[in-house]
């Protein structure tokens, strides 16, 4: 067993403190930003994107953080989306969700026809009383795939944009087509994206291989992007640097436009506190989300993260995401309570580094929440 060395250890938890107190900083300085301009959150990321010199520092630290200072086990939060992402497509989980949805609509139509006084005919085969009836509205075929519907059996690699990623982690797996966009790259293999203003044209009609030959030869830097293109979009660690519930809400306003019918939508968040904690919040984000016009797959809850995928379905009827009860303030953060005079920026030296912030950031990016067999659904 190779001897360890206190002084390299010193250094590098040193190193791993100062990292993670800059991180730490710009999400602070964006909330005190946000408040104290009266919640004027288009201004306030203006300016934030404006200053290169901030969004370099903090993608050179989160690239040295997640590589040097939470990679050091093998498993991680990457894992966890790959994992997930290949379970739905390859292992049994979209065509279970398929049946499901089947199995609903089946007992809805029974449900609408009772309801609207239709006699069924004795002695007549249900399907074939199905033929001569109109469908509602509610009655969708889950199996009746178009170019922008993902069908089984799924071939081909899984298209993948991972939102907010300095340095692609998914191009190194071979099962992925994966594109990672940031507003401050810091690898040359991500495209510079403000998600945020990203406008979104007109889906692509054709064939599968040209989709991927489409996203292969992408330009940078990326301003528009089709809808309905991609079959996976990932947030890892992104909501929380928002400052605004709005803006996270568009965020997955714009997940929704740019997957195709039945693709994932990956959210991991950290929380370091127990797991009942912030329950009702998770509850929150999901009636806000699935409003949307997601269906929630799979969730799990670790000692200092979150881990959720949603499944693009259908929109509500209505075309208004703004159902009853449901509004963008939802999706809120703890933070968003803060006391903005009590979180120091980012330059000054006195910002407050706790014990358990330590472990959180050592924490929340290298666990690997299991893959349940079954929606695991605990709120």
């Amino acid at each position: 067993m190779a001897a360890t060395n206190p002084a390299a250890e010193k250094d590098d938890k040193e190193e791993h403190k100062r990292l993670a107190r800059f991180v730490k900083g710009v999400h602070a300085d964006l909330r005190k930003k946000f408040k104290a301009n009266n919640g004027d959150y288009a201004k306030i990321w203006d300016d934030h994107c404006q200053n290169k010199e901030v969004l370099a520092q903090y993608a050179d630290a989160m690239h040295h953080l997640a590589l040097d200072h939470w990679s050091k086990k093998p498993e991680s939060r990457i894992d966890w989306c790959r994992d997930t992402s290949l379970e739905f497509f390859h292992h049994g989980g979209l065509k279970q969700a398929l049946e499901k949805d089947a199995r609903k609509n089946k007992y809805r139509s029974k449900d609408e026809k009772a309801a609207d006084g239709t006699q069924v005919q004795l002695g007549v085969k249900e399907e074939e009383q199905e033929q001569t009836q109109p469908r509602t509205k509610t009655q969708v075929d889950p199996w009746n795939f178009s170019y922008n519907k993902i069908s089984l059996p799924f071939s081909g690699k899984i298209r993948l944009l991972d939102v907010g990623s300095c340095y692609n982690p998914f191009e190194q797996f071979e099962e992925f087509l994966a594109i990672g966009i940031d507003i401050s790259p810091a690898k040359p293999s991500v495209y510079h994206c403000d998600f945020l203003h990203l406008e979104m044209t007109d889906p692509l009609q054709v064939a599968m291989d040209t989709l991927d030959t489409y996203v292969s030869n992408l330009k940078d830097p990326i301003e528009r992007l089709p809808r309905q293109i991609f079959h996976v979009v990932v947030f890892s660690l992104l909501l929380e640097y928002l400052p605004s519930a709005y803006q996270r809400w568009l965020c997955c306003q714009k997940a929704h436009s740019l997957l195709m019918l039945n693709g994932l939508l990956l959210i991991v968040t950290p929380d370091s506190h127990q797991q009942h904690r912030n329950a009702a919040m998770m509850k929150s984000w999901r009636v806000a989300i699935e409003s949307m016009g997601f269906l929630r797959w799979r969730y799990i809850k670790l000692d200092h993260i979150h881990c959720m995928a949603f499944r693009k379905v259908e929109k509500p009827d209505s075309g208004d995401c703004l159902l009853e009860g449901v509004s963008p303030d939802m999706l809120h953060i703890p933070q968003d309570y803060n006391n903005a005079s009590l979180e120091t920026s980012i330059f000054s030296h006195s910002m407050p580094f706790s014990t358990e912030d330590e472990d959180f950031f050592r924490q929340s990016l290298h666990e690997l929440p299991h893959i349940a067999s079954e929606d695991e659904d605990f709120l």
